[in-house]
């Protein structure tokens, strides 16, 4: 298997965002060029206070929407794939991936109730997904690794070659 062939199962987890970073950015625009062309209206009255706080509140709306646009984009992504268990997290312009070990990959949720994170520890390595999902998707994150780990862990047998 080859780096293009496509994953045996893969899982996409992504922050649930309104705007992409393109439709942020039109969004600024669009609020800034009012909010400034009303201020120029004021100034050329000789209201020049307006046009000050009017830059001073599209600088305030443009690091918000800064911020926003750079997570945005934040996403986990599960992949198995050429006999390794890849575990990418992207958090604005960082993106970490760890490669574990399928064959001793364990993979638990430590409470169910509770808002912890999905672990998986493989050989050492130590990973916590599931950012972005609700308690009840961590569980059936748990369930599909588990499902899909079953004819490559040993700690996850195939049922069906116990017999």
């Amino acid at each position: 298997m080859d780096a293009s062939d496509p994953p045996q199962a893969e899982w996409l987890m992504k922050r649930n965002c309104s705007l992409s970073p393109r439709q942020a950015l039109l969004v600024y625009a669009l609020l800034s060029g009012a909010t400034l062309g009303i201020a120029l209206v004021f100034t050329f009255q000789g209201a020049w206070m307006v046009l000050a706080f009017a830059l001073l509140e599209a600088a305030a709306v443009g690091a918000a929407l800064l911020h926003y646009s750079r997570h945005a984009l934040d996403h986990e992504r599960i992949r198995l794939q050429d006999g390794w268990l890849l575990v990418e997290h992207a958090d604005g312009p960082r993106r970490h991936v760890l490669r574990l070990d399928p064959a001793h990959a364990r993979v638990h949720l430590p409470d169910t109730r509770m808002r912890t994170l999905v672990e998986i520890d493989a050989r050492g390595v130590h990973a916590e997904i599931g950012r972005y999902l609700t308690p009840s998707a961590r569980l059936d994150l748990v369930r599909a690794l588990r499902q899909a780990l079953r004819g490559v862990s040993l700690l996850y047998p195939d049922r069906k070659n116990l017999l």
